[in-house]
């Protein structure tokens, strides 16, 4: 009776948090029916017309369908991958620092830029791909020609992966580097026993102890394969690369809140979400599969 008393606290704890899951996210679940309707605000969901799957087919037949899907695969898949390597690299090279202060202060300093909005970031980049953007005067130093880099099919895609890793990677360095933290330090001094370099114990020690963590962060991020960041998109693209930058995301917003299309706005987005939880599923057998690592 007492640990079931005890355990009264841990749930009032999560209470607040679960009602706000319940009201801001599984509730508003119910809008869904509005993608197989032809949904009319004067009339509402319960009164506007079933349509079936019309909406879909709808897209199908869009001719800018493809192009948007394949922007947003390939934006997400480059910021999972990339942010996912440079991630690990800098918890490796992080780890490898015998100073504790200036481990510490790199730390911290990187994982900074995670806690800022892309509506502050926008505004950097911006600037400094500007025309007159610090880039550009680099570029002209060295004999080169400006160029407008937001406004570039050529550059923009580019620019928003890189911006996503270097916005995230130091905060996600921190997963790897509690993971390091797990690795039984005897395994360590064994390998200095060995006359192992430093290169070897990494190889051989550091990597295949955080490789759990790394299968499991990867399994998770799957999910995300047909999120591309709508903020970071949102605040920095134009009409001038939609060729390149058009993603799901963006593409319901202007359909579904500026042209007024709520129903298939809808559909769009639940196509999105049933592809996104396929991919999180199988990558989960995968995982389970090939490397006999389960989250449940």
């Amino acid at each position: 009776m007492r640990s079931k008393v005890n355990q009264l606290y841990y749930h009032a704890m999560l209470l607040p948090g679960m009602i706000a899951l319940i009201i801001f996210s599984i509730i508003p679940m119910g809008g869904i029916i509005m993608a197989f309707q032809n949904f009319q605000p004067a009339k509402g969901i319960l009164h506007s017309d079933f349509i079936g799957l019309d909406n879909f087919k709808r897209i199908l037949l869009l001719p800018d369908a493809k192009q948007i899907f394949f922007n947003t695969i390939i934006i997400a898949v480059a910021k999972i991958l990339i942010g996912m390597i440079v991630a690990v690299a800098f918890a490796l090279l992080l780890n490898e620092c015998r100073i504790l202060l200036f481990k510490r202060a790199v730390q911290t300093i990187v994982y900074l830029p995670h806690f800022l909005s892309w509506v502050i970031l926008a505004v950097m980049f911006s600037n400094i791909f500007s025309y007159t953007g610090i880039v550009n005067q680099v570029v002209t130093f060295f004999g080169g020609e400006p160029s407008m880099y937001l406004v570039s099919n050529k550059w923009f895609r580019s620019i928003m992966i890189g911006g996503d890793v270097w916005k995230n990677f130091g905060y996600n360095a921190i997963i790897y580097v509690a993971a390091m933290t797990s690795i039984d330090p005897t395994l360590y001094e064994a390998g200095d026993i060995d006359g192992a370099t430093r290169w070897q114990k990494i190889k051989s020690i550091t990597i295949p102890g955080i490789l759990p963590t790394i299968i499991l962060m990867t399994t998770l991020n799957m999910g995300k394969v047909m999120n591309a960041g709508f903020e970071q998109i949102f605040n920095m693209y134009s009409p001038l690369v939609y060729e390149t930058g058009d993603i799901i995301d963006t593409y319901v917003y202007r359909v579904g809140l500026v042209n007024l299309q709520y129903s298939f706005g809808t559909a769009v987005g639940l196509l999105k979400s049933v592809i996104s939880f396929v991919m999180l599923f199988v990558s989960y057998k995968l995982a389970a599969k090939y490397s006999d690592y389960r989250i449940f």
